[in-house]
């Protein structure tokens, strides 16, 4: 089973990744980060499925339906053809988006009478013990869940094991809950046009590139599936223990929302045009910061906003493709990362920088986009894991370093409007910080900045400093230790995030560090090289358009977490870095 064929499917409460063989691999119910009901992703003879697919198996052709996140899976044997529409149901009813808990999988004959063979076989979450099930005429009640789940057929259609001739269409809707009464077949008609209509005049409503339009549009619609609607949470990805390479044992668990991606994800929304989404992750971010009055920030937290995520490995699970170990929770969340200050600063300014949030601003508000800046000013220049999360060896990062300085940069801009007897103060702690990292990690003998102070190796995240205007766009600092990334970090055109860490050297490239590249390139003024670079990045897409985390490049295979949700936005931000704009062209 490889990611590359893999399709995504979700409204915002839910997601489940659809194989090529007409199987449904991976889903937790009924949110993100709950316990998989679908899981042979990760144990291929234990975890549980939904399979829809000719009797003699085999993989079939996957496509989206145009600017939807509606998945359809083509089948061709010998005795007919047939596809399959899957997709979770989500639509506009007044002024609210409805996106119940269901997976809709609609099966259609093309031609002749195809063979076909059903079988839905959840599991009891990471226990993998099978539920009881009620047979009835139109749907199985599936027994030991926390909630009802009920798979409703239709019309006409009984549910045995063996295979069956597909004479006409059949609808299959699996339900969190108790489904409404009713012909599932013309439920799931009306939800796949009201699905369809969402999705499209959703993508109308996006700004895009004039280049790399389609790829802009994919990375929208699979950002937006990795939104939390319920608290505006946007998760890292839809999967845990998908190994970052083989052989690496770096399996982690990214059903999570981090802080330190919340203002990348905002400014890529921002150029998406898309203003609901930003209003309510920014909401989320305020009630987590306000929850906290000592900022004791984790990095990252559930999508109701809570921390209870201790990490633990199940040992009786085989892992994707036998790698192992499969965790559950993340030890991150005790991890002191600095860099979380500077980026919850960013992500929350535009809050007083931006008339639509003008209802978030309020005297409390601004008294904690404060405390935050003044905590991201204090923590500069002291040891933590840092953004690739060490585990081990904390030394201070010129990274972290770096989004503190942002957060006093962006904070004094804040304050000339809303707080002007203080925003000199800002300016001046923006310029310490600045003075003391050209100090302590410019690295003569490197002739650039040090991934840590007084360091001497590389780290990619180096490259944020041309987009955050850390120093002027022609200084030749800032080109030197954009050439030295992209010289010396590379392999095969691909960017690694570093050289090595506590777990080894690193074998597959981060497929968001080339991202970066394209915009630390675009920051400098190099135009023609930038788009050049993001040429290359469309080699890591897979037939439908998705991203994980981690390239390699010897076998040019997706690894990692999948999709990625930080692949998404960084292609989102490339691409409009790489693209000339619109009013260039017309």
């Amino acid at each position: 089973m490889r990611l590359e064929d893999l399709g995504l499917i979700g409204n915002c409460r839910i997601s489940a990744l659809v194989s090529r063989e007409g199987e449904i691999v991976w889903c937790c119910l009924p949110r993100f980060d709950s316990e998989p009901v679908f899981s042979t992703l990760l144990d291929l003879p234990g975890g549980g499925f939904f399979r829809v697919a000719p009797a003699q198996g085999g993989a079939g052709r996957q496509r989206y339906l145009p600017n939807t996140n509606v998945l359809e899976t083509t089948f061709e044997a010998t005795d007919g053809r047939f596809r399959i529409l899957d997709f979770a149901p989500r639509w506009i009813e007044g002024e609210r988006a409805l996106n119940p808990p269901r997976l809709v999988r609609l099966v259609e004959p093309l031609e002749g009478e195809p063979l076909v063979r059903v079988a839905c076989e959840p599991r009891l979450g990471w226990s993998r013990a099978r539920p009881s099930v009620r047979v009835f005429t139109d749907h199985l009640a599936f027994e030991g869940f926390a909630a009802p789940m009920e798979l409703a057929f239709g019309p006409g259609r009984g549910f045995a094991p063996e295979a069956s001739p597909l004479r006409g269409r059949a609808a299959f809707v699996l339900g969190w809950g108790d489904l409404p009464a009713g012909d599932p077949l013309a439920q799931s008609d009306r939800w796949l046009d009201a699905t369809v209509r969402y999705w499209r005049r959703w993508v109308r409503h996006c700004n895009i590139p004039p280049l790399f339009q389609a790829e802009v549009i994919r990375s929208a619609l699979a950002l937006k599936l990795h939104c939390f609607e319920q608290t505006g949470a946007i998760v890292a990805a839809m999967t845990t223990s998908i190994p970052e390479a083989p052989g690496s044992g770096r399996t982690w668990d990214y059903r999570y929302c981090w802080l330190r991606d919340a203002s990348y994800v905002l400014a890529a929304l921002r150029r998406l045009g898309h203003f609901e989404e930003r209003e309510h992750f920014v909401r989320y971010l305020l009630e987590i910061a306000a929850a906290n009055p000592a900022l004791d920030l984790a990095p990252l937290y559930r999508v109701d906003g809570t921390t209870d995520l201790e990490e633990r490995v199940l040992d009786d699970w085989n892992g994707y493709q036998g790698e192992r170990p499969v965790r559950v929770g993340n030890a991150a969340v005790s991890h002191r990362q600095n860099d979380v200050f500077g980026e919850m600063v960013l992500a929350l300014a535009p809050v007083w920088m931006d008339e639509r949030f003008h209802e978030e601003r309020t005297p409390e508000a601004l008294d904690l986009l404060e405390r935050m800046a003044r905590k991201a000013i204090a923590v500069a220049g002291t040891p933590d894991a840092g953004i690739w999360e060490y585990r081990t060896g904390w030394r201070p990062q010129t990274f972290s370093s770096l989004m503190s300085w942002a957060g006093a940069d962006r904070m004094a801009r804040v304050a000339e409007a809303h707080a002007p007897e203080r925003a000199g103060w800002y300016r001046g702690e923006a310029e310490r910080i600045r003075q003391e990292m050209i100090a302590r990690a410019w690295n003569p003998e490197l002739g650039s900045f040090a991934a840590s102070y007084g360091g001497t190796d590389l780290d990619a995240a180096l490259l944020q400093m041309a987009p955050l205007h850390f120093l002027d766009r022609d200084d030749r600092r800032l080109h030197a230790t954009v050439d030295a990334v992209r010289t010396r970090l590379a392999r095969d055109g691909w960017l690694f995030r570093y050289h090595a860490d506590e777990f080894g050297a690193s074998t597959v490239a981060f497929i968001l560090c080339t991202f970066w590249l394209v915009e630390a390139l675009a920051a400098i003024g190099r135009q023609a090289e930038a788009a050049h670079v993001f040429e290359r990045t469309r080699l890591a897409l897979s037939p439908l358009g998705l991203l994980s985390e981690d390239y390699e490049t010897s076998s040019l295979r997706m690894w990692g977490n999948f999709p990625q949700a930080y692949s998404h936005v960084g292609l989102i931000h490339a691409a409009f870095s790489a693209s000339p704009r619109w009013a260039e062209l017309m």
